[in-house]
């Protein structure tokens, strides 16, 4: 068994990817149209396990309403949760810091920093291996052991930053919200150099 990843998409228009251990199959986010999703699935959208979203926003979360219609339970923090508008059977609350299991894998939330309800991140095993899936935060203040698989969002350098600033690119107050809800270069290195690598394949 090995862990495969697919990405559906991931930028500031969408986000979603597919995520299988060979026995379990699940989606990261859902923050692209629903068709779009079907047709990357081979419209086997009843082989999804579940869904796992980070936080409301649209380029997250955009299709959840159309994937539980179609049958498939999402996962996400009670903040996430209210903060959609979302309600009814295929809703499964997770709470940082408390591992439940889908199929498979076992899967430990946790709380990320972002303009957000309740953002979480999330830390992802099973026997194929361990997968740390973190997006839109400012910085990470956990270490994890075993990864194989690392998921993270590089969103700027804090050095172009300035420069764009200073150049008149962009706003001084989109650089300050910039800052404080997503990870710099530096602090993703920081992250990579706290954590042991030895076992990371991808």
């Amino acid at each position: 068994m090995e862990i495969q990843i697919r990405v559906l998409a991931s930028s500031s228009r969408g986000n979603c990817y597919v995520i299988t251990d060979g026995r379990t199959q699940l989606l990261l986010e859902c923050g692209i149209r629903f068709r779009d999703i079907q047709r990357a699935l081979g419209f086997r959208v009843s082989n999804l396990a579940g869904c796992l979203l980070s936080h409301e926003h649209a380029d997250h979360a955009k299709a959840a309403g159309d994937l539980m219609r179609a049958g498939v339970d999402i996962y996400a923090s009670q903040g996430t949760i209210q903060a959609l508008g979302l309600s009814g059977h295929r809703l499964r609350p997770v709470r940082a810091h408390h591992p439940f299991t889908v199929g498979t894998w076992t899967i430990l939330p946790f709380d990320a920093v972002h303009d957000a309800a309740e953002p979480l991140g999330f830390l992802l095993a099973s026997r194929a291996g361990k997968v740390l899936y973190l997006t839109d935060t400012a910085y990470c203040k956990y270490r994890f052991q075993g990864l194989t698989h690392v998921m993270v969002e590089c969103n700027h350098s804090l050095a172009l930053l300035r420069e764009n600033v200073k150049a008149g690119v962009i706003p001084l107050s989109l650089k300050n919200r910039i800052i404080r809800n997503h990870m710099s270069l530096e602090r993703v290195l920081d992250l990579l150099r706290a954590n042991d690598l030895r076992q990371v394949r991808e």
